[in-house]
This record gives C-alpha cells, sequence and structure tokens, in this order.
C-alpha cells in the first residue's frame, strides 16, 4: 500500500475503499471512455473531510478526479490511470430555504431532482433543469455551469449562483454562503469556480437563487419553413410579451425523422417542415392567458411564420410534446454507437451550419445517422452522429467536420458540457492564446502541484 493510501487510511478510516470495494459505477462517468478503476475511491462526509483528503493529496502530489452524479459527457468525472477518486455522493441534502431571500442552501452532492423538489415544496421553483435531473448534482451543475431547457429564462447555473464554499487543492476552505444579489466587497472569487470543472478548487456548498413558480404556464408545437422564420417567431413572442417565454426548442427535420421512423413516435404534422419549434411560456394566473397564448401563434400563422402548430390542451399532451425533444435518451437502444455534440453557433450563421452539415455529412460519412437539435434561443445545439462501427478514425473525422465548422462560423465548442478530457484538444479553436495563458496563469496559482483533475479542460 503507497503511502498515500496509508495516510488517507489513517485519517478517513472507512470513507476510503480500494480495489474491489470501489463500485464498478465509479469507473467511468457518461462520456463513453473505456472505464478506468481509480486506484482508491474516497467518501467523504463532510467539507472538513474533503480538506483532509485533498491536503493529503496535495501533499504526496496525487492526481485526484472530483466525481457528482457521473452524468457529464466530456470525461470530466472519468478517472485516468493511477488517480485518486473523490465522490461527493455522500454529502446530500438541502440545509436551508430562506423564504425572505428566496434562497436555497445545499451540500453539493445533493442531486438537482432533490433541490427541485425541495423548491418546489417552499413555493419557488429552481432554475437550474436539465434532462440529468435526477442523477446529477447540483455541485456537480455549478462546476460545470449547466445549462438546459430554461436557460432562456433562468440563466445558465451561474447566473443561479448567490454563494458557494470550495475547498482548494492543499485543503483550504474558502467559504462565501452569500444571501444578497447585491455584494461587491472585492472580487467575486466564487465565480472563478463556477465552469472550472474541478480543476480549480472542490464546491461543496451552495446557494442558489429561488424564483417565483410560474403561473399559467402553456405549451405548443410549432412547424416552420425556416431557422429565419424560427427567429422572427422568437424576437415577436418576445416583444409583444417580454419575460414570458420558458422554453424555445428547435428540431431540425433529421431528428424528427429519427424521432418517428426508427424512434416510433407518431408524426408530429400531417407534413413534413424544415423544423418543430417546442414553445413554452408563462402565461400568468389570469385564465384569459391560455387564449393569448393561441391568439399570438395564430397571428404567426397569419403572417405565414408558422405553418402549423397545435397547443396541449393538457399535461398529458405537454409530455407527449416533450417526448419528441428527448427522444436522443432512448437512442442507445435504435442507434449504433454516437458521436454526441454540444456547441454554440451564432444565429445569424444557423442556417448556414445546417447546411453545411446537410452537404458534407452524407458525402463524408453515407451511413451516418445524424440530427440537430437544441435549445437555439441561446444559440446552443446539439449534434448527435451516429455510425456503424465507428472507430477512432470515425471519430476524429467527424469531431474535424463539426468542430471547424463551428470555428470558422464563430461560435463555441462547449455551449453547456464543458470541456472535460475530450474536448480539450480543440479548446484552442474557442479561446485564444491570451486567454488560455490566463486559464493555466490560475490553475497553476490555485493548483500549484497539479492535483485536480489533471488533463481536463487544460
Amino acid at each position: 500500500m503507497s503511502s498515500v493510501i496509508e495516510a488517507l487510511v489513517k485519517e478517513l478510516g472507512d470513507q476510503v475503499r480500494v480495489g474491489a470495494d470501489i463500485p464498478l459505477r465509479n469507473h467511468a462517468d457518461a462520456s463513453g471512455l473505456a472505464p478506468t478503476p481509480p486506484q482508491v475511491l474516497i467518501l467523504p462526509r463532510s467539507t472538513s473531510d474533503v480538506a483532509t483528503a485533498l491536503r493529503l493529496c496535495h501533499e504526496h502530489r496525487q492526481p485526484v478526479v472530483i466525481q457528482g452524479g457521473l452524468t457529464g459527457l466530456a470525461g470530466g468525472a472519468h478517472p485516468q490511470a493511477g488517480e485518486i477518486a473523490l465522490s461527493l455522493e455522500r454529502m446530500s441534502g438541502v440545509e436551508e430555504i430562506d423564504p425572505a431571500s428566496a434562497t436555497l442552501t445545499a451540500l453539493a452532492g445533493t442531486p438537482l431532482a432533490v433541490v427541485q423538489q425541495a423548491a418546489d415544496e417552499a413555493g419557488f421553483l429552481c432554475g437550474i433543469d436539465l434532462g440529468a435531473r435526477g442523477t446529477c448534482t447540483i455541485g456537480g451543475n455549478i462546476a460545470t455551469n449547466a445549462g438546459g431547457n430554461q436557460v432562456l429564462r433562468y440563466g445558465m447555473a451561474r447566473r443561479n449562483t448567490l454563494g458557494l464554499e470550495v475547498v482548494l487543492a492543499d485543503g483550504t476552505i474558502v467559504r462565501s454562503l452569500n444571501k444578497m444579489l447585491k455584494n461587491n466587497a472585492g472580487y467575486d472569487w466564487t465565480q472563478i469556480f463556477i465552469g472550472s470543472e474541478g480543476t480549480l478548487g472542490v464546491v461543496t456548498r451552495v446557494v442558489v437563487g429561488l424564483h417565483p413558480k410560474p403561473q399559467g404556464q402553456q405549451t405548443a408545437l410549432c412547424a416552420v419553413s425556416s431557422f429565419e422564420d424560427a427567429t422572427a417567431v422568437l424576437r415577436r413572442f418576445q416583444q409583444a410579451h417580454p419575460g414570458r417565454l420558458l422554453v424555445f426548442e428547435a428540431m431540425w427535420r433529421e431528428f424528427m425523422t429519427v424521432a418517428t421512423q426508427i424512434c416510433g413516435l407518431s408524426p408530429a404534422f400531417s407534413d413534413e417542415y424544415d423544423l418543430t419549434l417546442l414553445i413554452e411560456a408563462d402565461m400568468g394566473e389570469d385564465p384569459e392567458g391560455t387564449e393569448t397564448f393561441s391568439a399570438v401563434l395564430g397571428d404567426f400563422y397569419e403572417q405565414g411564420l408558422i405553418k402549423d402548430a397545435v397547443v396541449a390542451q393538457s399535461q398529458a399532451d405537454r409530455n407527449r410534446f416533450w417526448t419528441y425533444r428527448e427522444t436522443p435518451y432512448e437512442y442507445g437502444r435504435f442507434l449504433p454507437e454516437e458521436i454526441r455534440f454540444d456547441v454554440s453557433v451564432p444565429l445569424d450563421h444557423m442556417t448556414e451550419a445546417v447546411e453545411h452539415l446537410r452537404q458534407e455529412m452524407p458525402k463524408q460519412y453515407p451511413d451516418a445517422i445524424w440530427v440537430v437539435f437544441g435549445h437555439v434561443a441561446d444559440s446552443n445545439i446539439h449534434i448527435n452522429v451516429a455510425v456503424k462501427d465507428m472507430d477512432d478514425g470515425i471519430k476524429k473525422g467527424i469531431q474535424g467536420l463539426v468542430y471547424d465548422l463551428v470555428a470558422r462560423l464563430g461560435g463555441s465548442i462547449s455551449a453547456e458540457h464543458g470541456i472535460g478530457r475530450i474536448k480539450r484538444p480543440y479548446l484552442p479553436l474557442s479561446r485564444t492564446e491570451p486567454e488560455l495563458v490566463l486559464m493555466t496563469t490560475l490553475k497553476r496559482t490555485l493548483d500549484p502541484a497539479g492535483i485536480l483533475n489533471p488533463g481536463r479542460v487544460l
């Protein structure tokens, strides 16, 4: 047994697991990389335990991979050979809800769904929401600056975060469990750790701001002929009803073809259209809000912007509409191995991006099944490409096709999933050399021994 393991066992006891006692779930995250067992798994119960673990690893120059819900798609929580895994799964629980401040304080290992439920029971809404809500953790959401379905109204995780408790690489605990919207007392150091993917410190507690629950939520599926018409619908709706839009999702025709012809869903409309939009809006408590929502969509139809539409009349209808958008979670049952991209493209170049894919994907990969979908109102699209007998050469070729396109159009190689290990080689496509130097300076300052999530991001 190595000296660092002996030291960890001596100070943390049964919080340290080795060999066959390490669960298989801690061998991999959701990125698709080959499972790799960490040499040790640490399961701290408190912030002081995290501090002890990092202090000892820092002293022994022992690399550590930080694990939350293991739902990340960029390889950020996936162990590398020789690393020790630090999982926050035991540090779970909502510690406080402050109705006066409209804030919630939780341990970092708390599943997002638990945070959402606690907020709901207290009469509020948590603005952070994504498909992995039942498994992902609030600490992981903060560490990756998670986005999701409601960014249009509530923003990324960053906008919902008021305070943090963080353990630095050497075991130092830094705490600012701030509940106030205004606090300009010097540098807001918490911002450095939001989106840092565990490379600068370990988030152990969070304070999130809560929001009023939507009243009179309305949902519709709308068919449009072009992305330009989709953006016109978006902007005109926002102008007519400022602040009302909750969701504005776009699903291109290739996506809907897979949903209906491969995944087995019924067609949303009798005809095929270039895009299908999933729109949700908070139209208020007044019953007239339902009529107003339908009326504004009717106006867009009269103007030729919307070619067809159906408005949900029940929760069952809403669930059915969302089933189309959530078919990617079922692709593993129907499609060959996938590469999943999470990118941002400027809205004025979105049509160019999709048309380029429509030309080049069949030409270069004629057997590929590929789809484009996403939140679009915040420039975020997801591109999934499934190819039978996928190998590293095909993966790198498809990655080059997508990332080179995104870089040429002035987009970002990561909209909300982070960089991790998988996107690290492509980071210079979205960040300039001075930016990368600044990031490296921050990393060396806060983690001089380079033990925290090495090989991720930088």
